[in-house]
């Protein structure tokens, strides 16, 4: 008898904007996160992950998203344009530091149930913070379906990496989820690159165009659309003068 868990699909999720994370910061890191989800909130984005980084320099590298998931150049533009100033009065790092904002990623890190829910049909690696009874806890294989909702929700994972002694498929807490991440395949490229050219067809059907005479003479808009983020590029915004110069 098949499964009915494995029948689900992936679908469009709007998530609540305020939907908390299954996985948090600590350090540093969680007093910048604790800054930033109301700020970004107020712009209508919600906090994805806070990490400082030691890269030529200190990296404050922090993911935001709407809360479809999407995240744009310009959205980018905006986040880092609230945040920079909030970070300069708060003074939360020692020393000079480059703020980056940036898009999750294609391959993101899966931090909320609906993010879950979003890659069902697709490869994840997942580790929990405590093993299982089989003495793993870390996974790796196709999420096949969430059940549950909040911390109490479970991802059933059909595994890429089990022994041929072990069961295929599995069902993990996502209460005891330490880290989560989609695995970068042609499957998952695909399908951003559709959800990419969609969501920038709907922004140019929303807006009004000037009717096209023939020839050379038809109207040019002024305003070019800016594309969505390319897969897996983060856009980079430089705090103060960068390494080397004092932060603003």
């Amino acid at each position: 008898m098949q499964d009915n868990r494995l029948t689900q699909t992936a679908a469009i999720i709007d998530a609540p904007l305020d939907e908390p994370r299954l996985v948090t910061e600590t350090g540093v890191a969680a007093r910048v996160a604790h800054l930033a989800e109301p700020a970004l909130a107020q712009l209508g984005y919600r906090l994805v992950r806070v990490r400082l980084l030691a890269q030529n320099g200190q990296i404050l590298q922090i993911m935001a998203e709407r809360a479809d998931g999407i995240m744009t150049v310009d959205d980018c533009e905006a986040a880092s344009q609230a945040l920079s100033p909030e970070l300069d009065v708060a003074d939360l790092i020692a020393g000079e530091y480059r703020l980056e904002v940036s898009s999750p990623g294609v391959d993101r890190p899966l931090v909320r149930v609906s993010d879950f829910r979003r890659a069902i049909g697709h490869e994840a690696k997942i580790e929990l913070v405590h093993p299982l009874e089989s003495g793993r806890k870390r996974f790796r294989g196709t999420i096949r379906a969430v059940e549950g909702e909040g911390r109490d929700a479970s991802v059933v994972v059909e595994r890429t990496d089990a022994r041929s002694d072990e069961e295929k498929t599995t069902t993990l807490p996502l209460a005891d989820l330490d880290e989560g991440k989609l695995v970068l395949t042609e499957a998952l490229i695909r399908e951003s690159l559709r959800a990419g050219k969609a969501q920038l067809a709907a922004q140019e059907d929303g807006e009004a165009r000037p009717r096209r005479g023939p020839g050379r003479f038809r109207a040019i808009p002024k305003d070019k659309q800016k594309p969505l983020v390319p897969a897996g590029v983060q856009t980079r915004f430089k705090k103060g003068g960068g390494p080397g110069a004092p932060r603003a």
